[in-house]
């Protein structure tokens, strides 16, 4: 059962990728779209049987490499971490699946769309499951081609071939960093095991620890889009839709987070380390909801509230509560998950148009898709009693309950990024659904809900962001949970702070971010709805007209990208060129090679004089050379050395003047 979980979607891959011509369309859309729901259902049955009943299993194929005393093992293991990270995965992979057979039935290329997103899951799959690091790196770097083949799907298109090299060359920087990590614990431990590592991590130095934990957090910021590694998760957005829901809801973005949760049992042992997981992702939350309340895409907005909630976890992260990390995980995948397949059907209804100014009134034509994204806007801005609520709010509160001056102030960021949430959440239904129309009229005549394959993705995904948080809440954040018995999730027990969070946090700060949200919901809506005007002359000032604009050029980090390191490297790469490769290699290379042998053979027939005397002479010098280097070896070899030296120097000026006469 548990290698039918890995094989599955490989083999709907295959078939679909390989036989797509011979099974047609629809043969390719089925046979995908059972193979992973069968993994999906296989997968819950293993979340109960592993989770629930604490029976880790582990799987040995084979020996993979042996060398010395390093023996690594293509092994797969299933813990109550995996269980728990294959539930988002598959379930909305599987509704990708089946949304994606309604959203992309006009495309002529659809079997290559369904291999793609096969391939994209069975690579997660390997990620999560794997049970040393470098078959979690092979899962690591499968899913970056997936994402670079189903961002640039429409390939025609220059913007989707732009946006899939972003993604694919950012997060090649953070893999840099990965393999540097795997270096340093090959190099320190002897082993890259899951289970050697972590067993040995508390007798290794707290400065290996942090190099190594330095290595992994950088490689997680690539591919979970932290601040200074996020440029290409909005630009990602150029790919079609099903592909924006499932790999940047549910599945890659959340790769780096759970790379981080994977090793805790070494990070644990690095409190720098462990800081800066902290601020990384408190700077993150804001930062990136900032941005997102001044984009018009909303594809993008969407995009940046997912980096946000990227940050929240990484939050979790530095203040060592894994298991709340994990739940805002996995609830935060379907809620997202949903924000993206209702904005698809926004899309899909519309013409393909993304701007959302040009929609509004759009409440009678699509109620369906206006209710999913209702509850699932109501979610992230963690409403009480929905899914997200009982996760996010809770990680804010761990960051004021562990009571240190640097984890106080980051509750505070993040309730101020969980506010502007709210205000870009209220905006993207505000201007999509309940404003006056500003489309076109031909949009409103032909809007219309999608199919069944479009709909009952969502309606699946609107249940779960109702109610999955409120039912499995004790399973993952409980006080008596025993769910990660099998220490799969390692908290130090200096670091716990779940008591703490429970019952010494003051009733205050945990009503604050509520109070904060329904606040910045109300002033938004009187402002849009009663008072515009004050919002129009603001944003004609100078002053308005400047922060407007910083904040949708997106703090011009694109800008000092392109100018001080884009630029600086493509500098130094023509520099590199032109005097290596083009220069000092080719001198002392074929180019080079050619004229001094021309030169040389050229002062060679020179010497051809017809002259008997003159023939004599150089018989003779020769001669004399020859007893001379005889004696010389013999005697003073530092001597002709000296004198090879200088010939040989004679002859490379030499060649370097006629290169240079035959250049001009």
């Amino acid at each position: 059962m548990y290698l039918a979980i890995i094989i599955l979607p490989l083999l709907g891959s295959i078939v679909s990728g390989f036989f797509g011509r011979r099974i047609g369309v629809g043969g390719a859309q089925i046979v995908t779209c059972v193979s992973v729901i069968v993994t999906t259902l296989l997968a819950i049955i293993a979340f109960f049987e592993v989770g629930l009943k604490d029976i880790p299993v582990s799987i040995q194929i084979f020996r993979w490499i042996e060398s010395g005393s390093l023996v690594v093992l293509l092994g797969f293991q299933f813990d109550a971490l995996t269980v728990s990270m294959l539930i988002p995965v598959l379930i909305v992979s599987s509704l990708v699946h089946i949304y994606s057979i309604g959203y992309m039935s006009h495309d002529p290329h659809n079997q290559r769309f369904f291999c793609y997103l096969s391939l994209f899951t069975f690579m997660m799959i390997i990620l999560v499951t794997a049970n040393n690091f470098l078959l979690m790196f092979i899962g690591w770097e499968g899913v970056g081609i997936c994402s670079y083949l189903l961002v640039g799907f429409w390939f025609t298109r220059i913007a989707a071939n732009l946006s899939s090299m972003s993604a694919f060359l950012t997060n090649r920087v953070g893999d840099c960093f990965l393999t540097l990590g795997m270096f340093a614990i090959l190099w320190s431990f002897g082993n890259i095991d899951y289970s050697t590592v972590f067993s040995l991590a508390p007798y290794v130095s707290e400065n290996i620890v942090t190099i190594i934990g330095i290595c992994f957090l950088i490689g997680a910021m690539a591919k979970s889009s932290q601040i200074g590694l996020h440029i290409w998760l909005p630009m990602a957005m150029e790919g079609p839709t099903p592909v924006s829901a499932l790999i940047h809801a549910a599945t890659m973005v959340t790769a780096g987070v759970y790379l981080l949760m994977r090793t805790a049992p070494l990070i644990e042992y690095s409190s720098t380390v462990l800081i800066l997981c902290l601020w990384v992702g408190a700077i993150t939350t804001i930062f990136s909801s900032l941005i997102g309340l001044f984009q018009q895409d909303i594809k993008k907005v969407i995009a940046y509230s997912t980096m946000s909630q990227l940050g929240m976890m990484v939050i979790a992260v530095g203040l060592s509560s894994y298991n709340i990390a994990l739940f805002h995980l996995i609830n935060h995948a379907f809620y997202k998950g949903l924000l993206f397949l209702g904005a698809g059907a926004v899309i899909h209804s519309l013409a393909d148009n993304q701007d959302f100014r040009k929609y509004g009134g759009l409440r009678p034509f699509l109620p369906l898709t206006y209710s999913v994204m209702l509850i699932a806007s109501l979610s992230l801005v963690a409403f009480p009693f929905m899914t997200g609520f009982y996760s996010k709010d809770f990680i804010l509160e761990s960051a004021y309950g562990q009571f240190y001056f640097s984890t106080t102030v980051v509750y505070f960021i993040a309730t101020i990024g969980a506010m502007f949430t709210t205000l870009y959440s209220v905006k993207v239904l505000y201007l999509t659904f309940l404003t006056n129309p500003n489309g076109p009229l031909i949009n409103y005549k032909q809007a219309h809900e999608g199919n069944i394959f479009i709909c009952l993705p969502l309606i699946i995904l609107a249940v779960f962001s109702i109610f999955f948080g409120y039912i499995t809440k004790d399973i993952f954040i409980g006080l008596g949970s025993g769910f990660f018995s099998d220490n799969s999730l390692f908290i130090h027990p200096t670091h716990e702070i779940m008591l703490d969070t429970e019952f010494a946090v003051p009733s205050l700060f945990k009503l604050l971010p509520l109070a904060f949200t329904l606040t910045v919901c109300a002033i938004s809506l009187v402002l849009s709805e009663f008072l515009p005007n004050i919002l129009i002359s603001f944003k004609f000032t100078r002053v308005g007209y400047n922060i407007f604009s910083f904040f949708n050029l997106r703090f011009l980090f694109e800008l000092l990208y392109n100018k001080y390191i884009t630029r600086l490297v493509l500098k130094l790469g023509g520099q590199t060129t032109r005097v290596l490769d083009k220069g000092s290699v080719e001198l002392l290379g074929p180019y080079g090679l050619e004229k001094g042998l021309l030169k040389i053979s050229n002062n060679l027939g020179s010497l051809d004089t017809g002259v008997i005397t003159s023939y004599a002479l150089y018989i003779l010098i020769g001669l004399i050379y020859y007893i001379l280097m005889a004696y010389l070896s013999l005697t003073h070899s530092s001597l002709l050395l000296l004198i090879m030296f200088s010939l040989f120097v004679y002859f490379f000026f030499e060649k370097v003047k006629v290169i240079g006469k035959g250049s001009l």
